[in-house]
């Protein structure tokens, strides 16, 4: 019987079947993912969101004291205690009731809603006018001048802190860091203190600017929520009377539609702007590279209203041909139809050719100053060193060791001391020499100058010594 194996390696086919199984695994995996309708609250989040709209007693009292802090915290510029009043403010209550009102078709919450929106805002006003309307607290501080105008980043940040702050209240278990988060990124506190300082100082400029800020976060974050309320289906806001109800919806639905296209038509203008603003200094950097000095820079100067660009030069006067070559320019940065405005003085290029020549002057003379001073430590240094040569030759106290050794040695008619230097041409060595002189009636002077010999280099501290008879 013969039996014959087969080597053959089967094919794989890839069966259609599987791949539609990973996609629809793929699809559900990140609707699990993504998922915001399970563990909705939607009863108990209406009810948490109408009892803080109300601006009454102890919430009326709070925010005061929250403002009155963010104040204080913008006048010494300490961001550590503006974020420290944000967490304590009351400010997101009426802002989420005109949210959750126009989306579950509640006139009545819309109505109370925007009652104390007007309180809280008024609130905040004065009391931050009260403070700023002391001398001492008038300084313009970095903090304040931040919260004077929006940019589009404020509009990304007010909706996406929205979005975060509906869906953390919508949940059974309330996520509490998330909406202390919030209330700081949002930061609705500061331009109203900021607003009460424009009233303060009389600049209308700052109010109303401070003010836009305050409003573009407030549409953004009741936005949000409307949209949050509309996709998680919160039961409406029944009526009695049908048409009543019809109405209602209509109001709302009406509020909603200019709610939301005035905050596209924000949304733009504000986007537009910092487009110019940025287009501009670009123009403006390149202008510089070029050599063009340009002072009083300030974004004031650049106007998106106005569609213009003031500069003030100063240095080398720029001819009517290079004013209108630098204008054509502008094209090329998108500021098509832009009015670019230059002022500039007399050419000053003698003044800034004798300014040079007393930089190069200063320079030099700094220079020499320096030169002068490296001499001077050379010789300090040199000085010390001879001082340490001395020292070496001149440590014996001589005059001290000749007392002592009169005193010890009876008979001893005279004492000299010096260093002798000698050397053999290979080395140079340094031997301390003391000469003695003995009266010749003293008996046994070997031993006495032996004797001497010995204390001199203990008294010294020197291995070696000669002492010579003269």
């Amino acid at each position: 019987m013969e039996t014959n194996f087969s080597n053959q390696t089967p094919e794989r086919n890839t069966n259609p079947s599987d791949l539609k199984n990973i996609w629809e695994n793929f699809i559900q995996f990140l609707k699990e993912l993504l998922d915001i309708k399970k563990d909705t609250d939607k009863s108990g989040t209406i009810q948490d969101i109408k009892d803080n709209i109300s601006m009454k007693g102890a919430t009326a009292w709070v925010l005061i004291f929250s403002i009155l802090i963010a104040s204080i915290g913008l006048n010494v510029s300490s961001t550590a205690v503006v974020i420290g009043a944000m967490l304590i403010s009351p400010l997101m209550g009426p802002i989420l009731g005109i949210g959750l009102s126009i989306g579950i078709n509640d006139i009545d919450t819309l109505k109370r809603s925007f009652v104390n929106l007007g309180v809280m805002i008024g609130l905040s006003l004065i009391t931050s006018f009260a403070f700023f309307s002391l001398p001492i607290f008038q300084d313009l501080t970095p903090e304040i001048k931040a919260r004077t105008a929006p940019d589009v980043r404020d509009v990304f940040i007010a909706i996406a802190g929205g979005l975060a702050l509906i869906v953390a209240l919508t949940r059974r278990n309330k996520q509490t860091n998330t909406i202390a988060g919030v209330a700081i990124a949002t930061a609705l506190m500061p331009p109203l203190c900021t607003a009460g300082y424009g009233l303060a100082v009389w600049n209308l400029k700052f109010f109303w600017g401070a003010m836009f800020l305050f409003t573009i976060n407030t549409i953004f974050i009741a936005l949000a929520t409307f949209l949050i309320v509309k996709f998680l289906r919160f039961p409406m806001v029944k009526y009695i009377n049908s048409i009543n109800r019809k109405r209602v919806a209509q109001l709302a639905s009406f509020v909603a539609l200019i709610i939301f296209a005035f905050s596209v038509y924000q949304f733009y203008n504000l986007f537009q702007q910092d487009k110019f603003k940025k287009n501009a200094h670009n123009f403006i950097n390149e202008m510089k590279a070029d050599g063009i000095s340009i002072i009083d820079e300030d974004d004031e100067n650049i106007s998106f209203q106005d569609n213009s660009i003031k500069l003030v030069l100063y240095g080398k006067k720029l001819s009517e041909v290079e004013i209108s070559q630098w204008t054509t320019k502008l094209k090329k940065y998108g500021l098509d139809g832009t009015s670019l405005n230059i002022q500039q003085g007399a050419d000053d290029s003698d003044l800034r050719a004798q300014v040079q020549n007393l930089s190069d002057l200063y320079a030099r003379n700094q220079q020499i100053i320096i030169s002068r001073d490296d001499a001077i430590r050379l010789s300090d240094e040199k000085i010390k060193v001879l001082e340490k040569e001395l020292n070496k030759l001149y440590k014996v106290p001589f005059s001290q060791i000749s007392t002592e050794a009169k005193i010890n040695y009876e008979g001893l008619k005279s004492l000299s001391y010096a260093n002798l230097i000698t050397t053999n041409f290979q080395s140079t060595d340094t031997t301390t020499v003391f000469t003695t002189s003995w009266y010749d009636s003293i008996p046994n002077i070997d031993q006495r100058e032996t004797k001497l010999k010995l204390w001199l280099k203990s008294r010294l501290k020197l291995d070696t010594i000669t002492v010579i008879r003269n």
